[in-house]
């Protein structure tokens, strides 16, 4: 077993494990154990158990993302305050400004991948699990939990819509898996496609989109699909479902975020605030704006507009009852200026 295999292995058992008991709980509903309906379900459920252990490390990624959008504008000061400089100290200064934005900011821009990092040895793993069903059936190679020779049997075995969980559209000769097999590239991809456009084009606002980092997200759009068919030819169907299972989940749930919490100055916030702006609710910790000065830091005074106050400065009271005295009260021919709450 080389180097990588025994990292994977710890992973390929707790794979193992989550398939076969979603599988013994399919069973036991009254499902085919011998099914590829049981055994592809229990992949779906493989996912939504992954999803829910990582849904910290997406609402993180989810804030990150949202950080690094904001930022953008200050990021391409910094770009052009150093372009065409390419002397080693220019470099070293753009780099240090850049670093103190990240932490001034509270930003990692490594933290929007994180989610899809962890679940990388996920997906080896299973490929593993999968693609070493017929050796453990054989006995040719040891068991993966609780995935014996007879469970890996039954397992290779099964089939749903023809074909076999671990068959590949390489290698095989039967049709119906080359078909299922290009069918659910074809989904994993407009799914994963779906997703990332929905990203860029509605949860992004315009000062984002004119710099590098966006321009390489938009050839990332178009290039991945095609790395997906060439790519998910090798892979076991039982894996390709995992992966689109996998895309569904990311787009519903990111559709949830967006609709829910957009980031400001995107497309879909403009579009939240209006509809919440009709149903007379302001927006969550938006301050509510007055020709760009805050409604609360501005008062009146017979008509006439004050400086704007801050908006966490206490206004000071009024003191009420007095009459303006003095020579100067009538040096504005004779006409006494009261404020509001005075008598004359």
């Amino acid at each position: 077993m080389d180097f990588f295999s025994t990292l994977l292995r710890p992973i390929e058992i707790a794979v193992a494990w989550i398939m076969y008991g979603f599988h013994q709980l399919f069973t036991t509903l009254g499902m085919d154990p011998e099914g590829g309906l049981t055994w592809g379900l229990s992949i779906v459920g493989l996912v939504v158990v992954i999803r829910i252990l990582i849904t910290p490390l997406f609402i993180k990624q989810l804030h990150a993302s949202r950080k690094m959008t904001l930022i953008q504008p200050e990021l391409q000061k910094i770009q052009a305050k150093y372009k065409g400089k390419s002397d080693p100290e220019s470099r070293q200064k753009m780099t240090e400004e850049t670093m103190a934005l990240y932490k001034d900011s509270g930003t990692n821009p490594f933290s929007s991948c994180m989610p899809i990092l962890l679940q990388m040895p996920i997906f080896f793993a299973l490929f593993n699990v999968l693609n070493g069903l017929g050796a453990i059936a054989s006995g040719a190679r040891d068991a993966v939990g609780p995935i014996t020779a007879s469970v890996a049997k039954q397992a290779e075995l099964s089939t749903f819509a023809g074909v076999q969980l671990s068959d590949k559209f390489v290698g095989s000769e039967d049709l119906a898996a080359k078909l299922v097999t290009v069918a659910l590239i074809v989904l994993m991809s407009i799914t994963q496609f779906t997703s990332q456009h929905q990203a860029m084009t509605k949860n992004m606002p315009a000062s984002a989109m004119d710099n590098p980092m966006f321009k390489q997200q938009k050839i990332l759009l178009y290039v991945m699909p095609v790395i997906f068919a060439v790519s998910g030819i090798n892979f076991p169907i039982g894996v390709l479902i995992y992966w689109l299972v996998t895309n569904l989940w990311s787009m519903g749930q990111q559709f949830y975020t967006i609709g829910r919490m957009p980031t400001p100055g995107s497309p879909a916030y403009e579009r939240l605030e209006a509809k919440r702006k009709a149903q007379g609710k302001p927006m969550p910790g938006a301050a509510r704006m007055t020709g760009g000065t805050s409604a609360a830091a501005t008062e009146t005074v017979e008509g006439e507009i004050t400086s704007p106050r801050p908006s966490g400065q206490r206004q000071q009271p009024k003191r009420k009852g007095r009459k303006s005295r003095g020579p100067a009260s009538g040096a504005a021919g004779g006409a006494s200026r009261a404020t509001p709450g005075e008598t004359d």
